[in-house]
């Protein structure tokens, strides 16, 4: 069922590209994946064939979080500093000497979740400075052992991206991912959050919609998805969700960590105990979302909005799948077979590419 194209003589191989991205993004919309879906990919040439709603602005949700750490990356900043040094506030809390690292890891014994945004439900406000240390106190206790499994928490990334943001003297996470990552890419009007975005481009007009959520008024239309992100940053970016993009800028974004396997490698160190890397996530070796034509050294990450990414180093070639499947509701749980059917069409298309980019060549 995918991409079945057909293909003239007449078009030229990005032509081809295109249109076949553009095939699959219509396949999915068509069995109800989501309402709004672009799909790409990149080849170690450096082209970039995109396809489907190219143009629109996507809900990033979790793929934020590789941005905060390439954000921390940039900014130079310490991953063996603990927690207190950039917020002396969690002083006295469990988390206080966590390491910046393990919280990037994954493995710094914090929670999957807490809903910091229940105040909101009955109509209340939340305290970002509570908040923040509620989140604090919230670290499981060590297990025996006295290590910590891999526990994939937000948490740790609301923690992680207040940190970063207090170190660069900005209003929040996304503001620094703005300025250290979207702005050296090129994509600062095709990379941000709601309120840079809406400043610098017609976004309100591309922007696709998330879910129908009545406590917020309606259908969620150009305001970060993630309640604890709107209920700690609103129209800004939390460490772990808030940032928004097009297509073309996420795999901007997913070549660039090509290039910081060398400079930062701590980012991309397998570890024990699960898939997640420093930022990151590695691919499972079976039923991984990443599918099965990428290397087993991809890394990449999802997003609960229905958006990923992934970059095989080896092959030098990464794939983008953006879409909006919580658009009427999060119950749309047809992602899940999509992705990984998804992944491996446009990883196909990449190493197509690559493949007819290394004939071209001379001997």
């Amino acid at each position: 069922m995918w991409l079945n194209v057909g293909v003239t003589t007449r078009e030229t191989p990005g032509e081809v590209a295109c249109g076949r991205a553009s095939a699959l993004a219509a396949e999915l919309v068509s069995a109800g994946v989501a309402r709004d879906v672009a799909a790409g990919y990149f080849s170690p040439e450096g082209t970039c064939f995109v396809g489907g709603a190219d143009d629109t602005f996507f809900d990033l949700a979790s793929l934020t979080k590789p941005m905060t750490a390439v954000a921390f990356v940039a900014a130079g900043l310490p991953k063996d500093a603990p927690l207190a040094h950039f917020l002396p506030e969690v002083r006295g809390t469990p988390v206080a000497d966590v390491t910046l690292e393990l919280l990037f890891a994954h493995r710094a014994g914090m929670p999957a979740h807490i809903s910091l945004f229940e105040p909101m439900l009955t109509g209340g406000r939340v305290d970002p400075a509570e908040a923040l240390l509620v989140a604090a106190r919230s670290r499981e206790p060590l297990p025996a052992g006295g290590v910590y499994p891999s526990v994939y928490s937000d948490i740790g990334y609301v923690l992680a991206g207040a940190a970063l943001a207090r170190a660069m003297s900005a209003r929040d996470a996304g503001e620094v991912i703005e300025e250290l990552v979207a702005t050296p890419l090129g994509f600062s009007h095709g990379l941000g959050t709601a309120r840079r975005l809406r400043a610098v481009a017609d976004f309100d007009a591309r922007v696709a919609p998330t879910e129908v959520a009545a406590f917020r008024g309606g259908v969620v239309r150009g305001a970060v998805h993630d309640e604890n992100a709107w209920a700690l940053t609103s129209d800004g970016g939390s460490g772990h969700a808030g940032m928004f993009g097009t297509l073309a800028a996420v795999l901007a974004f997913a070549r660039h960590t090509l290039s910081l396997r060398d400079e930062a490698a701590w980012l991309f160190v397998p570890r024990p105990n699960g898939t997640h890397l420093a930022g990151f996530d590695g691919k499972s070796p079976e039923g991984s979302s990443a599918g099965r034509v990428l290397g087993p050294a991809t890394y990449g990450h999802l997003g609960f909005t229905g958006t990923s990414f992934w970059v095989d180093p080896d092959a030098r070639v990464g794939v983008s799948l953006l879409t909006n499947r919580v658009h009427p509701t999060r119950d749309n749980t047809k992602i899940r077979e999509a992705r990984p059917r998804a992944h491996d069409a446009l990883a196909r298309l990449a190493k197509s590419a690559s493949a007819r980019g290394n004939s071209s060549q001379p001997a």
